[in-house]
């Protein structure tokens, strides 16, 4: 697996909301929406009968998902056929169920593949729930010359772009409200005879139900979302994918960061080792476990994910928090700072965050165990050493055994 901080960027530019009319983040209310949806109307139009990709993050959550199938539907309104892909995988029971169940329309393409696939029968690309900067495919279709149609998300921004079309709003809790809007709006019909409309707004839900934590920390956006879609969801479907049981390895792992975590103002932070490609989603899970522990308020969990068929390795964090005053996006990128171009290692929205961060030179060659060994406490203390600075500023850094 490769770097999943992108190595590119598209072109520089302020961004707007529609072709530099509207500044992001004036879409509280309902003529700010409809002003959008008409921008994103105009843009389909001009892409009538065109093929696009629709870019996701590496490891795509629900809302990423969901968000991507509802932007293609919509876009199939308009002639316009779009790819939904992603380059990492699918390791989190939950996401595994939705795309089965649902028959999502999300494809893996690795790099590798991407690298040898023709691209030039695409027109441009989409980015869904992120802002490429956790996409290994951003810089291959940058090579390919695609230009940006269009970026909905709802985290914070991540850097300037250039796209035709820019829907990007921090105070909307997940980026299945923004979607839901747009069907709201006539941007597509839902029809609750059409299976594949049921599907997609129980996957709607889904997405919107994970990133609010269960509409616990859903705004009234979320709710005027989620009230819509109740009229179109399947809820025995969404109830069997919420159902699917943890496998043995996320049991590992949670048991690992039981074992290694360390309690220090009410933080609980656990480095979990090494852990394979497909097992990357485990690291979130396991920040989801230890923030429910008494007295503690905010969980960090990390690992060296490897990538042994690209013999290359990254280090993946995850945070949680149920502290209304902590900001995981301004508290991660604090920790972990920047790349040399000035992209963040980390950031989050309301009660979240995560991390991802190269290694480089010394990824791979762990055939040695003592080698292995001696770098992962290198990278633990490390990382620990970071957090420890905001954690508890007056203390040494966290001593490692």
């Amino acid at each position: 697996m490769g770097s999943a901080v992108a190595t590119q960027e598209p072109s520089l530019a302020p961004l707007s909301g529609d072709s530099g009319t509207q500044p992001v983040g004036r879409n509280n209310n309902g003529s700010s929406t409809t002003s959008k949806v008409e921008a994103l109307r105009q843009v389909l139009e001009r892409h009538q009968h065109e093929r696009h990709l629709v870019l996701l993050q590496d490891f795509p959550d629900p809302d990423a998902l969901s968000s991507a199938w509802a932007y293609q539907l919509i876009a199939q309104q308009y002639d316009l056929q779009c790819d939904i892909v992603y380059a990492g995988t699918l390791s989190h029971q939950e996401n595994i169920a939705l795309v089965k169940l649902t028959g999502l329309p999300a494809q893996r393409l690795p790099v590798q593949t991407a690298k040898s696939k023709d691209l030039s029968g695409y027109k441009g690309y989409v980015l869904v729930d992120n802002q490429g900067t956790t996409s290994q495919l951003l810089s291959l279709v940058l090579e390919a010359g695609l230009p940006l149609i269009s970026v909905i998300d709802h985290h914070s921004l991540q850097g300037e772009l250039k796209p035709e079309f820019a829907d990007i709003r921090p105070n909307v809790r997940a980026t299945a409200t923004i979607l839901t809007q747009y069907l709201q709006t006539g941007l597509l019909v839902l029809d609750s005879s059409v299976g594949q409309h049921v599907k997609c707004a129980t996957a709607l839900m889904h997405g919107l139900r994970s990133d609010t934590s269960s509409l616990m920390q859903a705004q009234e956006e979320d709710f005027q979302a989620a009230g819509f879609l109740s009229r179109f969801y399947d809820y025995q479907l969404l109830k069997a994918v919420l159902q699917t049981n943890r496998s043995k390895r996320v049991m590992d792992v949670i048991e690992r960061s039981l074992k290694n975590r360390i309690v220090q103002n009410n933080f609980s932070i656990a480095g979990v080792g090494y852990l394979r490609y497909d097992d990357r989603d485990a690291i979130p899970q396991a920040a989801d476990f230890l923030v429910t522990e008494e007295n503690v308020h905010t969980a960090v969990v990390y690992g060296i994910v490897h990538d042994e068929d690209e013999e290359l390795e990254v280090v993946i964090g995850s945070l949680r928090t149920t502290k209304l005053t902590l900001d995981p996006d301004e508290f991660l990128k604090e920790a972990f700072g920047q790349d040399n171009q000035g992209r963040f290692f980390g950031g989050g929205r309301s009660g979240a965050g995560g991390f991802e961060i190269p290694m480089g030179f010394l990824s791979g060659s762990n055939e040695i165990s003592a080698y292995a060994k001696m770098k992962w406490e290198v990278f633990d203390a490390q990382i620990k050493q970071k957090l420890q600075r905001l954690v508890n500023p007056q203390d040494s850094p966290i001593q490692t055994e």
